[in-house]
């Protein structure tokens, strides 16, 4: 059985996981459904959000299925923290790792978590608006620090797609 499967602390990776499954038409559960609902070694596309370079859910997930994706919603959108993911992870060289944008709202996080993004926006914070020769990339992360951000979109997804597309689909 193929399935989607995702772990989701403010609602941006349920989101992008319930996108996946519309457009995909494979059955969407979260991490604690699928435990009930999936037989283990199960095909997957696992999403999950990211935590300090991890992907939340993962390793968990990796004893039970067999991952054929996995996509990680962070606040950036930077190709390079797929390569981080993927060796921090150890994710097997042949399971495309995606790296999908999600929104950001410190009011929707939970427990340690709030605390720790709300020390993160006033030390990165500080640290980025310090900087007189900015990218874009860091002026979006001040953007979104400062006042939140609505990131999630099908656009997003197109890579994803593609890849389902050409390697699932067939």
């Amino acid at each position: 059985m193929k399935a989607i499967v995702y772990t989701s602390n403010t609602g941006s990776t349920a989101c992008y996981a319930k996108m996946l499954g519309q457009e995909t038409d494979l059955p969407v559960y979260s991490a604690e459904e699928a435990k009930k609902q999936l037989p283990d070694h199960s095909e997957i596309v696992y999403l999950g959000w990211i935590m300090a370079g991890s992907i939340k859910g993962y390793k968990a997930a990796s004893k039970h299925y067999r991952i054929l994706a996995v996509c990680g919603v962070g606040m950036s959108r930077s190709e390079k923290q797929e390569a981080d993911i993927r060796k921090r992870e150890a994710i097997p060289a042949d399971i495309p790792v995606f790296n999908l944008q999600g929104d950001y709202d410190t009011q929707k996080l939970h427990g340690i978590y709030k605390g720790m993004m709300k020390m993160m926006e006033k030390m990165v914070g500080k640290k980025i608006a310090a900087k007189t020769d900015r990218t874009s990339e860091e002026d979006e992360m001040l953007d979104m620090l400062l006042h939140g951000s609505k990131r999630v979109s099908m656009e997003n997804l197109k890579d994803v797609l593609e890849w389902y597309d050409s390697t699932i689909q067939k």
